[in-house]
């Protein structure tokens, strides 16, 4: 989604969920593993017409994408406990994860899936 946006920047929330509601995950039941996202432009309308973002709830972390670089965290980025930066090429080698204060974080892939959930309209 980043290299599609490029040269704009894209930022998208994420959220969590615990490792042992994931099958195959191997970590501590409790320890949170970011495992979804939301679209960055679904809720926009809502947001035109009541002027706030309400479409996305509370989100854990945050993905953000720097075009012109750097891999790091900048001022006018959207803070959170965690905050996923990737710049181009964007590949692994150009993907990281740091904390608010800017202190790069351990990153694992995990090669697992969240359960499916129904739809509940």
């Amino acid at each position: 989604m980043a290299s599609d946006r490029d040269p704009k920047s894209l930022t998208v929330a994420l959220v969590t969920q615990p490792a042992g509601d994931l099958d195959g995950c191997t970590l501590d039941p409790a320890q949170p593993v970011f495992t979804e996202f939301y679209l960055p432009d679904a809720a926009g309308s809502l947001d035109a017409v009541f002027g706030m973002d309400i479409g996305t709830p509370d989100s854990d972390g945050r993905f953000i994408s720097h075009p012109d670089g750097p891999l790091d965290v900048v001022t006018t980025d959207d803070f959170h406990s965690v905050v996923f930066v990737a710049v181009p090429p964007y590949d692994r080698d150009s993907f990281a994860a740091f904390d608010r204060s800017g202190t790069e974080l351990p990153l694992t892939v995990l090669d697992v899936e969240p359960e499916e959930t129904p739809f509940e309209g």
